[in-house]
């Protein structure tokens, strides 16, 4: 540190002040670096985060009163029709506009069905899920749901399971 000090004090005055003015200016610049810049991308990712939070509210909030209407509107208990279940589900996608959305149904044990839908609305694939699962005691044993490039689309897979009536 005697070194440093002493080469400090040999300098002329100018430069001094330079080395002074780089000393403060790389200080500066490190503390921006570390501390700063980490600190407003933190603030500025939280602020997108609540942005979409709140865009979610907002749309919960308009669907809302769908929900509750189709709810005064599905049976309190569960029917039991002598549908098999790939009518039944064919159905259903139809009347939730998921008909061309389905891709495939094959039998899966005695009271099952995997079924595979490509291109569906999500928020319509939720509503027939619901319709199904509330209306005809249709449990969903797996699923596997996969975004699309399309906003409010994906690509899905269920195993269905009704229980033997």
């Amino acid at each position: 540190m005697q070194n440093i000090r002493a080469w400090f004090d040999g300098l002329q005055p100018r430069e001094r002040w330079l080395v002074v003015t780089a000393a403060v200016l790389v200080v500066l610049t490190l503390v921006y670096l570390f501390v700063l810049a980490p600190f407003y991308a933190t603030v500025a990712a939280q602020e997108e985060r609540i942005a979409r939070k709140q865009a979610d509210l907002a749309w919960m909030r308009s669907v809302a009163g769908e929900v509750i209407a189709l709810s005064r509107n599905a049976p309190t208990t569960p029917v039991t029709s002598g549908e098999s279940l790939v009518v039944l589900v064919d159905r259903a996608a139809r009347e939730c506009g998921l008909a061309s959305a389905l891709t495939g149904q094959t039998p899966s044990g005695p009271n099952g069905i995997r079924v595979r839908l490509e291109r569906a609305e999500f928020d319509k694939l939720v509503l027939c899920l619901a319709n199904l699962q509330q209306g005809y005691a249709v449990s969903i044993e797996s699923a596997t749901i996969d975004r699309t490039a399309e906003p409010g689309f994906v690509n899905a897979s269920f195993v269905l399971n009704r229980a033997a009536g």
